[in-house]
């Protein structure tokens, strides 16, 4: 049986340090790759540290840079029954966040197919030729 600990106002300091430590390193460790020239990853930073995520229940899958904003959406929806019209600032909130996510996911797809078609035909983005001097 797995122990939890009481989270007492002693242990909190060390708690909190230690926290910042994870978070530096996760920024740090983080070193986004690169496909054709395009850097892959999100540029938004992880918030939520695993510790949290496991203590609140956060699925799996969801665990991305907004699980930050879905702990609290799922505390409030438990707490409001998960009535539709209750939580909307903070559904808002992780919904947006989301929608951010998938759309720079996208442009990051949209630039590594640019690049890919400009390599077929041989042409590299962004070579223009110099414009010609002013006489």
């Amino acid at each position: 049986m797995i122990e939890r600990s009481s989270g007492c106002s002693i242990n909190r300091p060390e708690n909190e340090r230690q926290r910042e430590r994870e978070r530096s390193e996760v920024g740090s460790s983080m070193a986004e790759t690169e496909i054709e020239g395009v850097k892959l990853g999100s540029s938004k930073p992880m918030i939520a540290t695993q510790e949290e995520m496991v203590e609140n229940r956060v699925p799996i899958p969801y665990r991305d840079q907004c699980a930050h904003l879905l702990i609290p959406l799922n505390k409030c929806r438990v707490a409001e029954f998960y009535l539709p019209w209750k939580c909307e600032n903070e559904r808002h909130a992780y919904e947006k966040c989301e929608y951010e996510l998938v759309m720079e996911r996208m442009l990051q797809m949209q630039k590594i197919r640019e690049l890919q078609a400009a390599k077929k035909k041989g042409t590299l983005p962004g070579s223009v030729l110099p414009a010609p001097a002013n006489v």
